[in-house]
């Protein structure tokens, strides 16, 4: 069975694809066509919600509880969608979405992309993604903290461990997190 692609398409696309917007008005009344999003539209009712937020935000990078449950170290689907930006971003008024801001020295270290469910999410890497943990376990619930603390435990052998020293250099507070990693997953 053959992967199905799903498309989503801006409202000058769709103009230009049915020819006016009384045509594209006409296209959404008769299922042809549907409204995903404010300004997206598809060809299909329901979409991956990732493949909007990719569209909307390709200069966004998916984190913490986003990327800690897309990693599979959590069960719990988050409530809203995490994704850092940088510091001078526009930014994001969605109540969907939990914008973090960073400066450009920590913004691009792990930057990655991931297949998930069909679609190419920018995302940071696992490496970077457990060098947030520590940095926020802190703020996050301790259960939830433990959790993913004992996901990482269970992935330790396919971490690359010089990635890691590598993130942790780029922050404040470097020896702090290099005694948390000690202490918590190794």
């Amino acid at each position: 069975m053959g992967m199905v692609i799903e498309l989503i398409y801006t409202w000058n696309e769709v103009n230009q694809k049915f020819g006016y917007p009384l045509k594209v008005r006409e296209a959404l009344t008769q299922g042809k066509l549907y409204k995903v999003g404010r300004g997206y539209y598809s060809e299909k009712p329901h979409i991956n919600p990732f493949l909007i937020i990719a569209e909307k935000y390709p200069y966004a990078i998916a984190t913490m509880d986003t990327a800690f449950y897309m990693y599979g170290l959590t069960d719990v689907i988050p409530d809203k969608t995490h994704l850092a930006t940088m510091r001078n971003a526009t930014r994001i008024n969605d109540e969907s979405i939990v914008q973090t801001f960073l400066s450009e020295r920590v913004f691009s270290p792990g930057k990655s992309s991931l297949d998930y469910d069909g679609v190419t999410v920018t995302i940071y890497d696992r490496e970077r993604m457990l060098v947030e943990a520590l940095r926020n376990s802190k703020a996050m619930p301790f259960d939830y903290y433990k959790e993913i603390i004992s996901g990482y435990r269970n992935i330790s052998y396919k971490l690359d461990y010089q990635k890691i020293d590598d993130y942790i250099s780029v922050f404040k507070k470097n020896e702090y997190l290099y005694n948390m990693l000690r202490r918590e997953v190794l």
